[in-house]
Formats: C-alpha cells, structure tokens, sequence
C-alpha cells in the first residue's frame, strides 16, 4: 500500500539527493501495511516528484527521536523543535530507497487534492 505526502519542496529535493533520510510528520499512517511513500513537492512546484520505500518508522518523544535522527534529518535543531513544539511524540519516516521520476506527475492523476497530512492511494493508479 502506498500513501501520498505533501512535502516542502527544499525537504522533498533533500530526500532525492539523499541528504535528507527521514521524514517527519505530527501524525502518522495507522494503516501498517504502507510500504511506500509518493511525494508530492508542495507549493510552488506542486508535482509528484517520486517516491520512497519505509525502511521503519520511528515513534517516540521528539527529544529522542531528534537523537536518532539528527545526523540525516535534512533539517535544523530550531526546526525541527519548533515543528513538534508542545507535542508529546514525534514520528520519522526513515527512508529505505528514493526513486525520482523522470518526469513529475500533477495530482490529476491520483484524482486527490494535496493532503494536509497524508491520503492513502490506490496501487493501480501509481506507476
């Protein structure tokens, strides 16, 4: 199973070039059969840029899960605190193999409007 993020696009590049390996989120899937991550590089390029498997989510208080994740976060300290300020868990995604399509998909395609946090996606219509 796959789900569709909405990511920053200088975040969504990071994880392409591989200097960003882990993907943040406040809230996360509750589905545990997704496998694979499609990224939607949000405003302004607003295209499916490509995906990611999910080598293991890592839940836990953000102070420990900055620990784990620091050296490949892609982000700063005072962004990540300011992200998961006054929450009690922080989720990352870490990622196991990013493909980058050659060429990017708008979202009429997947016949979804861009999720505020994630929207689960049929298989037969990603590549």
């Amino acid at each position: 199973m796959k789900v569709l993020l909405s990511i920053k696009p200088e975040f969504a590049f990071k994880i392409f070039d591989g200097t960003k390996r882990f993907e943040f989120r406040k809230v996360i899937f509750k589905n545990p059969n997704v496998k694979t991550v499609v990224v939607y590089a949000s405003s302004p390029v607003q295209q499916v840029i490509g995906e990611f498997e999910i080598d293991n989510i890592i839940s836990d208080s953000p102070t420990d899960v900055w620990k784990k994740t620091k050296k490949f976060s892609g982000i700063t300290k005072s962004f990540f605190n300011k992200y998961f300020e006054n929450r009690e868990v922080a989720h990352a995604i870490k990622i196991k193999e990013a493909k980058k399509y050659d060429n990017p998909l708008c979202l009429d395609v997947f016949n979804v409007v861009p999720p505020q946090s994630y929207v689960y996606l049929e298989s037969s219509i990603v590549k």
